[in-house]
């Protein structure tokens, strides 16, 4: 069992031909966007699509639009410009993003990092570094590893890393960032788990989009996960043709929590070069907070958040609900729609008069 992952991968679709044995694609299309932004699907995720252009193969599947889009950035985070080590990116004081490979079970078409994945640059080398680095600014707290996929590394190669880290004093908390559970839920083996749970407090935030992507089989690597003490958040982004649709993201939402993983974020997506076809209006996002909020359990309800361009940091955005503040009351407007008011606290003169008292 431990080795059907690496089949999985082995005989994942990577060209425009192996495509076209699945799909009605034009080939000499598909090869053209493949020779700049790589391909892989899994034969275990083409299966859940249903048709082509459906919302599973619309994440998966090169279209020219990604080599139309000139209105993005390769780096719209600045990622590349907060690196202080190659691979490392320290943009928040007490966090730090560590890229451990640029493989991914899957290449997601709207890809923040399309100019790095499937392609080289991280080596053991520039992990080194990384861990150098950390280890030498006590001021870093938690550390994310990321990629690519770290799940794509080797059993030994991913202990070895977190291993390393986790003899670092200062670091509290490590994170993994994988789509692993939701492209190939195969690679989380019970061994892995094993040896992953000896590095506590470890955390993972993993991927998933679409409802029709929480399988069987992504349940139950989930499970195993939360079986043995990781807990589990999702980072989904909002994409056009995917899941801008509030039916579909309350679904989404709350297989996720059934599963025992906290929805954590949902991001606008980011100004990627070759993503312009994936984007929505930053207003359909907060039209879809609308229309979840007060709908499901606020379990599942995930913080919507725009990662600023130019390396700004992810903003919350949430609608406005104060429709007046004075200093006797703030009016609200409910999720329902109606209006409520909330009595602000007046201070006494009394207590006004006692705060300049001095009690000695």
């Amino acid at each position: 069992m431990d080795e059907e992952w690496r089949r999985l991968i082995r005989t994942s679709v990577t060209t425009a031909e192996e495509l076209s044995k699945h799909l009605d694609v034009n080939v000499e299309d598909v090869a053209r966007v493949v020779s700049e932004y790589p391909m892989r699907i899994s034969d275990y995720y083409m299966k859940l699509a249903k048709e082509i252009g459906d919302p599973i193969l619309r994440q998966a599947v090169p279209t020219l639009s990604e080599l139309e889009d000139t209105t993005n950035d390769d780096d719209p985070l600045n990622e590349d410009g907060n690196m202080p080590v190659p691979n490392l990116t320290h943009r928040y004081p007490d966090r730090a993003l560590l890229l451990v490979t640029n493989q991914c079970p899957m290449y997601c078409r709207f890809c923040t990092r399309k100019r790095k994945v499937g392609k080289s640059g991280v080596t053991r080398t520039t992990i080194q570094q990384g861990i150098d680095y950390i280890a030498a600014h006590p001021e870093i707290r938690d550390v994310i590893l990321s990629g690519g996929d770290p799940l794509m590394l080797s059993d030994d190669m991913i202990c070895d890393i977190i291993a390393r880290l986790r003899a670092i004093p200062h670091l509290m908390i490590i994170r993994i960032g994988t789509k692993v559970p939701c492209t190939l839920p195969q690679r989380i083996t019970p061994q892995l788990v094993r040896r992953l749970k000896k590095y506590h407090p470890l955390y993972i935030n993993t991927h998933f989009n679409h409802p029709a992507e929480v399988t069987k089989e992504a349940k139950r690597a989930l499970t195993r996960l939360v079986n043995a003490g990781i807990p589990v958040g999702n980072q989904a982004v909002l994409l056009k043709g995917v899941n801008d649709d509030a039916v579909v993201l309350k679904e989404l939402f709350m297989k996720l929590l059934a599963a025992r993983v906290r929805p954590y974020y949902l991001y606008q997506a980011d100004l990627v070069k070759g993503t312009e076809h994936f984007r929505t209006k930053v207003e359909k996002l907060l039209e879809l907070y609308k229309a979840v909020r007060g709908k499901i359990s606020g379990l599942a309800i995930p913080t919507f958040v725009l990662d600023a361009p130019g390396g700004g940091g992810k903003i919350p955005l949430l609608p406005n609900y104060v429709e007046d503040w004075n200093e006797k009351e703030i009016v609200l407007r409910s999720p329902k729609g109606f209006l409520c008011r909330y009595n602000e606290i007046q201070e006494s003169p009394l207590a006004e008069e006692l705060v300049g008292v001095d009690a000695g």
